[in-house]
């Protein structure tokens, strides 16, 4: 029906230890979804940093002349940390997209909401989405799929979407720290260096996950203690050494 809308929804940046989590829900009208096989989009690892760069503009334009509607959510590092305190990545993914899916607007009438499903199980990750948003979204189908974003157009579009907005900010990084950061994947070496030269001062720096195990590892490695972690009130705590409890 052309009054209907597919809604796709992906992620950027779930595994790096540097710099934000990125989740992108891409609202397109049925009638419009040949547009993007025109575009030239497909899952955004099979295309270039300039060919991404390209299609994301011109999904950009498609709001202005077609009402496409596209929701972006940036969770900062701060945040990764404070809710692993007490919970997991999986129900803070399901919480960004839950925003996501909202910042399209609530007004778009009904459709699929196709999800990329960072959950082992896709019917619990479906589920677990479809109880996060908000009431309006009753009439939506909700689907999630392992590797959604390189079996449906609109769910590519996003991770295209979510995958140049993390770039960007991780080039904001390094123009603010003048470190090269690398992919921000704990693998790549460049990265681990950037890693540590960010560890080198008395806490780690905001841009990185301070709950990674890569932190945790080279910070001890640098300074010889447990890593700071991060609290609600905004500052940070100092986890004791077993050699603090022994002088007690």
């Amino acid at each position: 029906m052309e009054d209907e809308w597919v809604i796709g929804i992906d992620e950027a940046g779930r595994g790096p230890v540097i710099g934000p989590l990125v989740v992108t829900a891409l609202a397109v009208p049925t009638k419009d979804l040949p547009l993007l096989k025109e575009m030239g989009v497909k899952d955004s690892k099979e295309l270039s940093a300039p060919q991404r760069l390209k299609i994301k503009s011109k999904i950009i334009t498609m709001i202005d002349t077609h009402d496409w509607r596209i929701g972006t959510i940036i969770c900062s590092p701060k945040r990764i940390d404070l809710n692993k305190l007490d919970s997991d990545l999986n129900s803070l993914e399901i919480d960004l997209f839950a925003e996501a899916i909202n910042a399209t607007s609530s007004s778009l009438k009904s459709g699929i909401i196709r999800a990329d499903a960072c959950d082992v199980d896709e019917v619990r990750f479906a589920q677990r989405l479809r109880e996060k948003i908000d009431g309006e979204w009753s009439r939506w189908v909700v689907e999630a799929e392992h590797g959604m974003d390189t079996k449906d157009l609109v769910t590519g579009g996003a991770s295209i979407i979510a995958k140049v907005t993390r770039d960007s900010e991780i080039k904001e990084i390094e123009i603010r720290t003048g470190i090269e950061i690398g992919s921000g994947y704990p693998s790549d070496q460049k990265t681990r260096i950037a890693v540590k030269k960010l560890l080198e001062n008395k806490s780690p720096h905001d841009c990185l996950r301070w709950s990674w195990a890569t932190v945790s590892d080279i910070w001890t490695e640098v300074h010889g203690t447990p890593v700071p972690i991060r609290n609600r009130n905004g500052g940070s705590i100092v986890q004791s050494t077993l050699e603090d409890w022994r002088r007690r």
